[in-house]
Parts: C-alpha cells; structure tokens; sequence
C-alpha cells in the first residue's frame, strides 16, 4: 500500500472501526500469511499468527483514537505486530523439548494462498535456504521481497534502523544467492 492508498483506509477505520475493519483485514491477509509463512515453520503456525495479528489489531484500533488511527503507518503497524508474534512462537518453540515432526504435507491444507504458488518441493528448498539466514536477515528479505514492504516499514516493524535492515537484506540475498549457485 502506498501512502496514497492508506489515507482512505484510515479514514475509513476512524470513522467506523467495525464497518471498515473486515475489508482491511482481507485485503491484508494473504499478505501477512505469506510473509509470515516464511518465518514459521508450518502452515498452521502462519494461519494461528495471522489469525492472531487481525485479533490483536482489532483489539489496539478499538482503543486508539479516530485521529490516531488516521496518523498510523498501517502496513508498518500491522506487520510490527505479526512480527512480534513470529518472535514469540520461536521462542516458545526453543523451550519446548523436541519431538518427531509429521511429514506436513500429508496435514497441509490444499486451497492455502501459499500452496497455488509453490510446489511442495520448492516450498521445502525455499525453507531450507531460508533456514541459513540469521532471524534478522531472513525477516528482513521476508518482508522486503516476499512481502514487498518498503524499507521504512520494515525499519518499523522490527524495530531496526532503516539502514541496518537494508544491509540485513543485502547481506540475507547475498547468502540466498550462494545456496542457487
């Protein structure tokens, strides 16, 4: 979303939350799932922290004021948020003791957004590669080029310098490009 494309929507959420909010969250969902896919490691992860991000952004915009919501950064805001819950589900994973994991296509939903564009041996290689990137570099090349966020938002949604996230995806795409080659 541009800033172009924001000004309506926040307008639209300040005037009537309940009203606006549902086409809001559609028109960000796929979005969030995607990029958050790539930050979890199953499918049922990304829809709980998606499903989970929309309940939490709800929650905040019915607290906040009309002209703060017209002020917010949505996609920044709203990404600040599914990350926070990414970095939450890795943390309560790493505490947890390991166990046998199912072989997740045989449990992977077949009408996901995530399934009508890879294969599940692509999506399983993209894993791996991704797997090789530090957590900042791998949420950073997320959001830029899975995603599609400008920099600033990313900036925002992780809570980095705009210029720390542009060497994390600079550095992220130069470790992805060795593993192509």
């Amino acid at each position: 979303m541009t800033t172009d494309t924001l000004a309506p929507v926040n307008h639209d959420l300040a005037a009537d939350l309940d009203r606006a909010f549902p086409g809001w969250m559609r028109g960000m969902q796929n979005g969030i799932y995607s990029g958050v896919r790539r930050l979890v490691p199953s499918a049922a992860d990304a829809e709980d922290i998606t499903q989970e991000t929309f309940i939490r952004a709800y929650r905040a915009l019915s607290g906040y004021s009309p002209d703060r919501i017209r002020e917010l950064n949505l996609p920044g805001w709203t990404w600040t948020i599914a990350v926070n819950l990414c970095r939450n589900a890795a943390r309560t994973r790493s505490r947890r003791p390991r166990t046998v994991e199912l072989d997740r296509d045989v449990f992977h939903r077949q009408d996901g957004p995530e399934r009508h564009a890879l294969t599940a041996e692509e999506n399983a290689a993209w894993e791996a590669r991704l797997s090789r990137l530090s957590p900042a570099q791998r949420t950073a090349v997320v959001l830029r080029h899975v995603v599609g966020l400008p920099y600033k938002d990313i900036a925002e949604a992780t809570g980095r310098a705009e210029g720390t996230v542009k060497t994390d995806v600079h550095r992220g795409l130069a470790k992805l490009q060795e593993t192509l080659l």
